[in-house]
């Protein structure tokens, strides 16, 4: 494994073998790679966001020599076209264009791996499709109800009142009290200042709350425009829509893939999306094993997460199952 980079526990950097643009629909078309052993046991990797993106760190929580690692840009991120584009993209058109992928690619069954957004995603993906799954690594449980949504919206400023206040800034105090729909009217104006400045903004705010310690380094990710258009954009657009679900329906249909092994791993300061909810995952769901990381915010690549998602990794590697 590689400690040299962050001194993160992570396997070494490597480069995807194979990549293309899987054509969905007649909007989207969404980018695709793989790596690691083309003849291993297949892994998904499901970014966060909505809207947040792959980037080449997220290949190395799995052994190369053994994963098949696949991931992809969901629609309007990343290297998927068009960035940002919020039609035609709802949760059970995801759930799809996995399936969609999978079949292009001829693998039958994979493990899979998703933090927040991704978690959701992977949850609701399952739930779906139960008999292509092997099981789950899930990090930042976020079930997307409506107190979750409101937390993000409100409740994260009392921890990070300088970020809030940042986020409120440009609206207008009588617009305030439902900052949901004034970012709404922003995000998606003609103007296209007026969204990217107000993508901008949302994707800085959640840029800030990610780390229990500061990471400068990491805030320059969010500022990229091509983050902050699929991060802003899309989140408010799920958020608008309860992520195109029913309140708690990924908990109610958890019996379609309790007997599947699945690991939770959350972080014990997690502002973003708070223990809570990985709780009432473990309590729906007690065959699932809850790791709480007691260094950790919510990001994937702080040292105790990162470590714990290998170690993960690594046990379904050799005994198809987590204690």
């Amino acid at each position: 494994m590689d400690a040299s980079t962050s001194e993160l526990p992570l396997f070494p950097p490597l480069q995807a073998y194979r990549s293309g643009m899987l054509p969905v629909d007649g909007r989207h078309t969404l980018y695709w790679e793989e790596c690691g052993n083309p003849r291993g046991v297949p892994v998904l990797f499901l970014h966060g966001g909505p809207g947040g993106g792959i980037s080449p760190r997220h290949r190395q929580f799995f052994n190369p020599d053994y994963y098949r690692i696949v991931l992809f840009d969901q629609r309007g991120a990343g290297k998927s076209t068009p960035l940002g584009e919020y039609r035609d993209n709802t949760t059970p058109l995801l759930i799809s264009d996995i399936e969609a992928l999978r079949a292009m690619l001829g693998i039958e069954q994979w493990l899979v791996f998703g933090g927040s957004w991704g978690a959701t995603l992977a949850l609701a993906y399952g739930q779906a499709h139960p008999q292509n799954c092997l099981g789950f690594i899930l990090r930042g449980i976020f079930l997307c109800t409506r107190a979750e949504i409101d937390w993000f919206m409100y409740g994260m400023r009392w921890f990070f009142p300088e970020a809030h206040a940042a986020f409120v800034a440009a609206i207008p105090p009588e617009e305030r009290g439902d900052l949901l729909q004034a970012y709404k009217r922003r995000l998606f104006s003609d103007d296209a200042q007026v969204s990217l400045q107000a993508a901008r903004d949302w994707s800085r705010y959640e840029g800030h709350c990610l780390f229990l310690k500061p990471q400068p380094e990491m805030l320059q990710v969010f500022d990229d425009d091509v983050v902050a258009l699929g991060v802003g954009r899309l989140e408010a657009h799920y958020f608008l829509h309860q992520g195109f679900m029913e309140e708690d329906q990924l908990i109610r249909n958890i019996d379609k893939i309790r007997h599947l092994p699945a690991v939770i791993i959350q972080g014990r300061y997690d502002a973003v999306c708070p223990p809570v909810s990985a709780y009432r995952l473990h309590e729906a769901w007690p065959q699932a094993r809850l790791q709480i990381i007691a260094d950790a915010g919510h990001a994937a690549l702080e040292p105790g997460t990162a470590a714990a998602l290998v170690a993960a990794t690594e046990q379904f590697r050799l005994q198809q199952k987590f204690d």
